[in-house]
Parts: structure tokens; C-alpha cells; sequence
């Protein structure tokens, strides 16, 4: 009985000493390069992403049920930067990202959009973003793609999401917003956002 307790209480000691969670940890250096990793062997690395069960299904962009503070403002100097180079509003740019990503740089989406503005491997490829998972070339590539869109729909916004969301071809041909549920929904957000952002 003795044997028994002991190796039940070796077996718990030993489970509980394995991590129960993995995760994504960053940190940003020096220059403000932002770098991630899934097995940090520097302290300066701290825990960004908790990766679970939770982390996956319809939302499975954000990192977690809410956004917090930090998350929203971490990228606005990226967003700054890119906003005065393409002149697109910093607002609106923010907003996407938010409807996108949720602010998670990592997020893949089921149809295999990437990063913060959820590009697909072939706007990528057009936009010149040879690594959709860093945030400076994520951003800069959908904000190129969105500035391209506007321009293509002369400055119609409401087109131009749908579109970036859809793709322009369907748009093109339509001259409208598609009937897809997740078009509507996804413009409904954005400017939902648009708005909160906005002065």
C-alpha cells in the first residue's frame, strides 16, 4: 500500500513539473525590431501568446478573449509610419488591424491569411512582403494593398473593404458590396473600430 502511495505521489510531482501551457514570448530590441520565439533562452523574452484549446475556432485570430491595452498601442508607431508614407488614415488602418488580427502579429486565418492584415500568400507576393509575420512588412504591404484599393474604387471605402476582404475581382465585377455574410460583417466592423480610433 505503501509502494502504491509512493508511486502515485512520484507520478504527480513529475506531471506537475512539466509545463501545462506552451506560448509565443517577444521582446522588442534596441532598435525596435520585435522579435518571437516559442522556446526563449533569454530572460529578456517575455510571454506574449498563451497558446490553448482557446486560442482556436471562430476568433482564432486573437490571442485571447479580450484586447488589452498594450496590444492596441503596441504597433502604432508601425502604423504612424506607414500611414503618413501611403497617406491612408491612421484610424483606418488601426481599425482593419483590430477586425483582422486582434493585434496578434502570428495569426493565421483558416483560409491562410497572415499576420496583423491578414494577407493572403498572393497579395503578399504583389505587395512585396517577403515574411508576413513581421509586423513592420505586414503593415506596410496591407496598407500598399489598401491604398491600391481606394485608388481602384475612387476613394469609395465601403468598396475598397470589401474588396480587401473579398477580393477586387468579385468587387470589379459586382460594382458593389458582395452579398457574403462575412463581407457585411467584416465592413460592419471596421468602421466600428474606424470610428472609435478616429480624433
Amino acid at each position: 500500500m505503501k509502494y502504491a502511495i509512493f508511486i502515485f505521489l512520484l507520478f504527480c510531482l513529475l506531471l506537475s513539473a512539466q509545463p501545462s501551457l506552451a506560448g509565443i514570448y517577444r521582446y522588442v530590441d534596441e532598435r525596435g525590431v520585435i522579435h518571437f520565439t516559442n522556446c526563449p533562452r533569454e530572460p529578456r523574452f517575455k510571454l506574449y501568446i498563451r497558446e490553448s484549446k482557446e486560442d482556436v475556432g471562430p476568433e482564432e485570430n486573437r490571442p485571447s478573449n479580450g484586447i488589452l491595452p498594450k496590444e492596441v498601442s503596441q504597433f502604432d508607431f508601425l502604423i504612424h509610419e506607414f500611414s503618413k508614407k501611403y497617406d491612408v488614415d491612421f484610424a483606418l488602418i488601426k481599425a482593419m488591424i483590430r477586425a483582422e488580427s486582434g493585434f496578434n502579429p502570428l495569426a493565421i486565418s483558416k483560409k491562410g491569411a497572415k499576420g496583423l492584415m491578414q494577407l493572403m500568400p498572393e497579395t503578399a507576393l504583389r505587395m512585396n512582403v517577403s515574411n508576413v509575420f513581421n509586423p513592420s512588412e505586414n503593415i506596410e504591404g496591407g496598407v500598399r494593398y489598401l491604398k491600391y484599393l481606394l485608388s481602384l474604387f475612387n476613394n469609395d471605402l465601403r468598396l475598397s473593404l470589401a474588396a480587401y476582404n473579398a477580393g477586387e475581382n468579385i468587387v470589379s465585377e459586382l460594382k458593389s458590396i458582395p452579398p457574403y455574410q462575412e463581407t457585411v460583417e467584416y465592413i460592419r466592423r471596421v468602421m466600428k473600430y474606424y470610428q472609435t480610433y478616429r480624433p
